[in-house]
């Protein structure tokens, strides 16, 4: 406890001076994202002159006030390493390359980020988890729902960042931060995995509170009414911590990673430090799906009455891959069809098996058919059937309830509609990145939250490969980052127009990979 208390107490000292909570969250959120997203950009341009000066040196020149401690309280895009006056005083900048002085800035970011972070923790534990007027109106279980285990979070922060901190004033000209990151991963893993779990509950209790508890609104609202807040609300803090693991990968991979070189010992720390914290945002991740596939499960279990066959269907290993109703043009067995009256079938696919259903009144569904994922495929067909038609595909069962193979000819409102079905239909492969070297990429302006089983979640800066595009403004694509694959709209990303630019992508999604399969084969 002592310890700990010592430990907290220098973080704060360092933290506290002219720190403002709003240019805290903009650091760890858009600074980072907005200078990915410029890299690209500048990468992009083929026209770059010879006497242009170095983007990392300082126009405006230093004041002498400035300190390092202030500068690392103080998170704006104008905290960089090289105007610490040490840094200036030594004269490394002139024998240091470009890379290097990049590779130092990126070091110190994270570490004055990690300040901003804490800083911005301190208010949502210390101002609103124990204020006595907002626990008076909370019961013990809207409490830890709430707010989980974010004191937990914030004390893993401050020992994080005593480690970085010390580890800067050791050695201020050549400072290395990746086996400190390394280190800490266990005891990150230990309260973030929870943390994020418990989203879903988080969302839940907040808005249940804040649409049916008076006393909760009023509290609420003059709490965040405080200078200390800045006019950010509590949601604004209690998701800090699902950006800022995000945040971490994002600077170790796209930048660390990226400019100590091919091979040696700082690449491996550093990839090593990726693959880490890539492991804790999968484990989250992954957590976050079981937990939300149990429970629309169990919801629509609720909901579904069969008049076919009966199958087991709660199970831990299943998922929702995509629902919605599609319209039936006609119906049967591959030897024998017919054409009926035009009917609405509710399609429920999961990972291992489709439900072919009736809606019905109050949300029910009578599944009339289903078969095996195995035993199902898809045909894309542009037919003319009755008049001009659109967005018409054929759905195969090979060997339905009955074990017979029968056939559906569906229409959708959309071509994104019929190509997202399609899509999910179909078996999935492996992308081979060395056969899409001329495949269109794009990146993420604007973060977009899935709405549907099958869409992908953005976050600003991530680069995508896109596979497909429909007419209606929807892609279908892989992030470069993770290789997850889903829909997003095209209003949120911007195109990566050029060749040279998509292949240094692909080949430094190349290199972390091939980097991240060396280290897994070492360790284990």
């Amino acid at each position: 406890n002592s310890g700990f208390k010592k430990k907290q107490k220098k973080v704060k000292t360092s933290t506290c001076l002219s720190f403002q909570v709003h240019s805290c969250i903009r650091n760890t959120a858009d600074v980072v994202l907005d200078r990915e997203i410029m890299r690209q950009k500048q990468a992009e341009s083929s026209l770059e002159s010879s006497n242009q000066a170095s983007p990392l040196m300082r126009k405006k020149p230093l004041r002498q006030h400035d300190s390092y401690l202030h500068r690392l309280s103080v998170s704006s895009s104008a905290a960089l390493w090289q105007d610490i006056p040490d840094v200036r005083s030594s004269g490394i900048l002139a024998s240091m390359t470009l890379d290097q002085q990049k590779l130092q800035e990126v070091k110190f970011e994270l570490v004055s980020s990690e300040a901003s972070y804490l800083r911005s923790l301190d208010v949502a534990v210390d101002h609103f988890q124990h204020s006595a007027e907002l626990n008076g109106v909370l019961s013990n279980q809207d409490k830890q729902w709430l707010f989980s285990r974010l004191q937990e979070v914030r004390d893993i922060s401050s020992n994080f960042l005593n480690d970085l901190e010390e580890r800067l004033e050791d050695d201020i000209l050549n400072f290395s931060i990746c086996d400190v990151i390394l280190g800490h991963c266990p005891e990150l893993r230990k309260v973030y995995l929870p943390y994020v779990t418990n989203q879903a509950y988080q969302e839940q209790t907040f808005q249940r509170l804040q649409s049916g508890v008076p006393q909760f609104q009023q509290v609420l609202e003059k709490l965040e009414s405080s200078p200390v807040c800045q006019r950010l609300s509590l949601k604004s803090f209690l998701i800090l911590p699902f950006q800022r693991i995000t945040r971490l990968k994002l600077l170790v991979q796209n930048n660390m990673v990226k400019v100590t070189g091919t091979g040696g010992f700082p690449e491996n720390n550093a990839v090593t430090g990726t693959v880490c914290l890539f492991q804790i945002i999968k484990d989250c991740n992954e957590s976050v799906r079981k937990m939300k596939s149990t429970e629309e499960l169990i919801h629509l279990s609720k909901k579904i009455e069969f008049a076919c066959k009966i199958f087991p269907f709660i199970s831990q290993s299943r998922r929702l891959v995509k629902h919605g109703e599609l319209m039936d043009l006609e119906h049967g067995t591959s030897v024998r069809r017919k054409m009926t009256a035009p009917c609405m079938i509710y399609l429920h696919l999961f990972n291992d098996c489709i439900l072919l259903s009736k809606k019905k009144e109050g949300g029910r569904f009578v599944v009339f058919d289903h078969a095996q994922f195995s035993k199902i495929r898809v045909e894309k067909c542009e037919l003319k059937l009755y008049g001009p038609q659109k967005n018409i595909f054929r759905l195969f069962l090979l060997q339905n309830n009955a074990g017979k193979q029968v056939v559906f000819l569906f229409r959708a409102q959309t071509q994104s509609e019929k190509l997202r079905w399609i899509s999910a239909l179909s078996e999935k492969k492996e992308v081979e990145l060395l056969e899409c070297q001329d495949c269109p990429q794009v990146q993420c302006l604007k973060a977009y939250k899935a709405q549907e089983n099958d869409e992908l979640t953005l976050e600003k800066a991530d680069l995508l490969m896109v596979t497909q595009q429909s007419n209606d403004d929807w892609l279908e694509g892989v992030r470069l980052s993770d290789g997850e694959r889903g829909w997003f709209p095209l209003a949120n990303v911007e195109s990566i127009s050029n060749r040279h630019v998509r292949l240094r992508n692909i080949k430094e999604k190349q290199r972390i990979t091939k980097a991240t399969a060396n280290f897994q084969k070492i360790s284990g």
